[in-house]
């Protein structure tokens, strides 16, 4: 791991700059999800080369005004006695602000590549998950400058108040508004109600169960690896090109899940008469029946699951595991999927935890959430974002699609970064199969 002292301020609660309501507000169905309960940490790393640039500064600015917009992140959350989740805003709230200095340049660090995973937990604010009223915080943010001038701003929020497009539509309001804007250019829309289920008496039903899930000697283990993996633009068109079959095409997105997937259950040596499962989150904002407006930053997602015994996952040529993710995300994207998927998670929780098993792989693509794209600060260059390995991108189960960094070789545009967490004893034979893509013709 790369040397990293940092020098920290005290903690301050960022307020929003004017007078917001005082409230209770609730939430949809999708984002009261247990597995949404969670904070999500990432850090959105800046070169700059101005030294007299204060990052700090400018952010506590620019998210105090930006909170006035979106408020409810900086309030509470709280569990009312139904058992869902509410977000109580009142003045006396803010958001927990961090500010360090450290003792190098973020090329030492190789502004976070990938080459050093664990270093990304401590540009972080790390917080009890609640307050001392037992709430719990919807958002935090650190700030580290580095000797170079660039700097990092570690966000963390909650997954139940926000997905992956709301996060990227946050996070670029605060941009704007540093940057003179005196409101974000895309209004944020609340309406959680639009997302909220019906009973019904006819729920999906559950994709696996906890008996015939595959299991792996190497859990549970407290002795994870949080580790990032590149995958070259040659390499997918090869894998793309070895998958055809009757003139079929699949995406980089179905082609790496199918072949990450199976090289994550040989790593783990999953049991091979177990059920295996592929969860893939997939967005729904644009296949509802009344699509939602522009802004909504809530919860819009839903799970497109596969399902497979070990051996099959295993046996089966590559091309018909491709082929099932593509048909499974075909009917993900319907209309009544989607409403389905929300009446059955209103109706019901899932009976059986299956994290931490190594029976399920969860894959998420951020690729187009846009959290590199019109986010500079002033003369400060976004070069990169990455999950920090914690919370929940720290779960075994969690794998994420990236794209490169702005500093890759020419070879990886076009390239996908593999984030992943594993069993220490399980990454050298993942190591291997992620090497084993290359000799691929």
């Amino acid at each position: 791991m790369a040397y990293l002292n940092l020098k920290t301020k005290n903690v301050l609660l960022i307020r929003p700059s004017k007078s917001t309501p005082q409230c209770i507000l609730s939430l949809s169905t999708l984002d009261n999800i247990p597995e949404h309960d969670i904070l999500c940490q990432t850090i959105h790393v800046y070169r700059s080369t101005i030294h007299d640039f204060d990052p700090a500064h400018v952010i506590k600015e620019a998210l105090s005004k930006a909170l006035v917009y979106y408020y409810p992140l900086a309030g509470r959350i709280v569990r009312h006695t139904d058992g869902k989740l509410r977000v109580k805003c009142t003045t006396e709230y803010g958001v927990p602000f961090l500010e360090a200095i450290a003792n190098c340049n973020l090329s030492s660090l190789h502004y976070l590549d990938g080459t050093d995973t664990e270093i990304a937990k401590h540009l972080v604010l790390h917080l009890p998950s609640q307050d001392q009223s037992c709430y719990q915080f919807p958002l935090v943010f650190k700030v580290t400058k580095f000797l170079c001038g660039g700097f990092t701003i570690g966000m963390g929020v909650s997954h139940a108040i926000v997905d992956g497009i709301g996060a990227s539509q946050f996070f670029r309001a605060i941009v704007e508004i540093s940057s003179g804007r005196s409101e974000p250019s895309v209004k944020p829309v609340w309406e959680r109600e639009r997302l909220v289920g019906s009973i019904t008496k006819q729920p999906l039903e559950s994709p696996m169960d906890i008996a015939s899930a595959a299991v792996s000697p190497f859990l549970p283990t407290t002795d994870i690896v949080h580790d990032c993996f590149k995958v070259e633009r040659e390499i997918i068109t090869r894998l793309k090109l070895s998958l055809m079959k009757e003139e079929e095409s699949f995406t980089t997105f179905e082609s790496l899940a199918a072949y990450v997937w199976r090289s994550r259950a040989r790593a783990l040596k999953l049991s091979y008469n177990g059920k295996t499962m592929l969860n893939v989150i997939v967005g729904a904002r644009q296949h509802l029946d009344s699509p939602l407006p522009e802004g909504y930053y809530g919860n819009a997602i839903v799970d497109a699951n596969v399902v497979l015994t070990v051996k099959e996952l295993n046996e089966r040529p590559l091309s018909e595991i491709v082929k099932l993710i593509r048909e499974t995300k075909k009917v993900a994207f319907t209309a009544d999927y989607i409403r389905n998927s929300i009446n059955t998670f209103e109706t019901k929780q899932e009976d059986c935890n299956l994290e931490g098993t190594g029976a399920v792989t969860v894959l998420t693509e951020w690729k187009h959430l846009g959290f590199l794209e019109k986010v500079d600060f002033g003369g400060s260059e976004a070069v990169n974002i990455v999950p920090a390995p914690c919370n929940m991108f720290g779960s075994v189960g969690m794998c994420i699609f990236s794209s490169p960094y702005k500093f890759e070789g020419p070879s990886m545009k076009g390239g996908v970064r593999i984030f992943t967490s594993l069993p220490i004893a399980a990454v050298p034979k993942f190591r291997e199969e992620m090497e084993a893509l290359r000799l691929i013709k």
